[in-house]
């Protein structure tokens, strides 16, 4: 199964931006906007990991964080806190009624992310899959190591968190926009044209000779990872790069 996660967020629009970069993460999300509604929510079905805001209308996420330690079930929920409160006091205070992590709005997307992959590694490590496959490409998120057809690829860290990225939804179109926000982050200025730039050195670093290039640009979208490169995936070629790499 997928896992869950449940973000209490009464921001419409930060609540829509991490439902897209979760699930794009694979992940399943639930977004709540009201924290008296979370909190009758939480008592029927727990979530693997929860993300909570400060202030909410109807019961403030400190309140639903004490609520849910204090229950045997919801105890060692991994909970993690969005607020725009800076001051060190309310740091501590968020962390003494439970919260596991602690992230200040405005945040980078992908450091977020991060932590999400953080903590279930900590806390449910058979949620988190450490490799990726697509087609003839592996990608181990633990040592940052690529290798396609058995040949190790050495990637810049923009260029393993694009493919990463890639991986993570083949055959889904992302605009240059998109790309951006889910590699780069939302507080960062970059020029949508520096990804063309990083498309471009990925696919020179990918592919060699007449290897199919597993990219796909789509004219006035953005790009994709093939899904008919992915789904040409057999287990010859699961077997046989493993064997190499043993070798």
């Amino acid at each position: 199964m997928a896992t869950r996660i449940a973000v209490v967020e009464d921001e419409e629009a930060l609540g829509v931006l991490l439902r897209y970069n979760l699930e794009a993460e694979g992940y399943t999300v639930d977004v709540i906007a009201r924290g008296d509604e979370a909190d009758l929510r939480l008592k029927e079905e727990l979530p693997d990991l929860l993300i909570l805001d400060w202030m909410l209308p109807g019961l403030s996420g400190v309140e639903l964080c004490r609520r849910l330690r204090q229950r045997e079930e919801s105890e060692r929920l991994p909970i993690i806190m969005l607020t725009a409160r800076g001051e060190e006091s309310e740091r501590v205070r968020g962390l003494s009624v439970g919260a596991d992590d602690y992230v200040v709005k405005p945040f980078s997307t992908p450091e977020l992310v991060a932590r999400v992959r953080a903590m279930l590694r900590r806390a449910k490590p058979e949620k988190i899959a450490t490799h990726l496959a697509a087609g003839d490409i592996d990608l181990d998120r633990e040592t940052h190591r690529v290798r396609r057809a058995g040949r190790e690829i050495k990637l810049g860290p923009t260029e393993f968190r694009l493919l990463e990225f890639f991986m993570q939804s083949p055959g889904r179109v992302f605009s240059r926009e998109q790309l951006l926000d889910g590699v780069w982050g939302r507080d960062i200025y970059v020029d949508e044209r520096t990804v063309d730039v990083h498309v471009g050195r990925l696919r020179k670093a990918i592919n060699r000779g007449r290897q199919r290039d597993p990219i796909r640009t789509v004219r006035g979208a953005g790009y994709a990872l093939d899904e008919n490169f992915t789904a040409a995936r057999t287990a010859k070629d699961l077997k046989e790069p493993r064997e190499r790499a043993a070798g």
